[in-house]
């Protein structure tokens, strides 16, 4: 079942009881009370994401002590099947997996990703996610990873930049056959624009922070990417795997 739908119907127990009168108000404002938000006093956390955008709140953890990761964490389990924290350390993956023992909890090295329950086994459409050189792969893996957990089928197609064109002109039929491309590059940030002249799909640039001096840190790959030649091509932030992956599953699913 589909988190949203798992969510839709926990709500719908809880008006089903009340009206055949098996709780009372009371009860049923009591098992309501944590489903727009719940408190924390360091976080407000958003237990009723998932109901308005099909998908859970996604924990991004710099900035964050473990502590907070974990409070945070443990409320969002409690209301749904997988939970997503990014940018996580080594570290911060053995604090949660303490702190959540009843749920499988899996650390993606490469992502720096902690997933929290189990991804979906039944997953549909085709997502592709294209790097430019193996350099990229940690950016690449956290769309991915994203996207698989919101129901996307995913393949990878790894270190085909520009600087050899024929290793990604030897996968046409690979891109051609996907339904959305995520496509990450550092350096000058060329390869989306190629892809996207290549199919009649839509392509996600991510830029990434890869790249010597005048590379300024992505912000020449991001700048590549916002004046792309082919039509077809959106770009999310510098290095914001999650961010394509998201937006990758949902037109996905669309």
């Amino acid at each position: 079942m589909a988190l949203a739908a798992m969510d839709r119907a926990k709500l719908e127990k809880v008006m089903s009881d009340l009206r055949e009168g098996r709780i009372s108000v009371g009860k049923a404002m009591e098992r309501m009370r944590g489903l727009p938000f719940e408190d924390l006093g360091f976080a407000k956390v958003d237990t009723h994401r998932s109901v308005r955008k099909g998908f859970p709140e996604v924990v991004y953890c710099p900035g964050k002590t473990d502590a907070q990761i974990t409070g945070i964490v443990r409320k969002l389990a409690a209301n749904s099947n997988v939970v997503l924290a990014t940018r996580a350390t080594a570290k911060t993956y053995r604090a949660v997996r303490a702190a959540v023992r009843d749920r499988a909890v899996a650390y993606h090295e490469d992502a720096k990703l902690i997933a929290i329950g189990d991804l979906p086994r039944k997953r549909t459409g085709r997502v592709l996610v294209v790097t430019a050189g193996t350099s990229d792969i940690p950016v690449a893996e956290e769309a991915a990873l994203t996207a698989e957990a919101m129901g996307a089928r995913v393949e990878r197609l790894t270190d085909v930049g520009v600087a050899g064109v024929h290793r990604l002109l030897n996968h046409r039929k690979t891109l051609e056959h996907a339904k959305v491309l995520v496509v990450v590059a550092g350096m000058e940030g060329a390869l989306p624009s190629v892809v996207s002249g290549l199919v009649d799909r839509p392509v996600i640039a991510v830029p990434t922070s890869v790249g010597y001096g005048a590379s300024f840190d992505g912000l020449a790959a991001l700048l590549a990417m916002l004046n792309a030649c082919s039509p077809g091509v959106a770009v999310v932030n510098i290095d914001n795997g999650f961010g394509a992956g998201y937006l990758a599953a949902q037109i996905n699913a669309a």
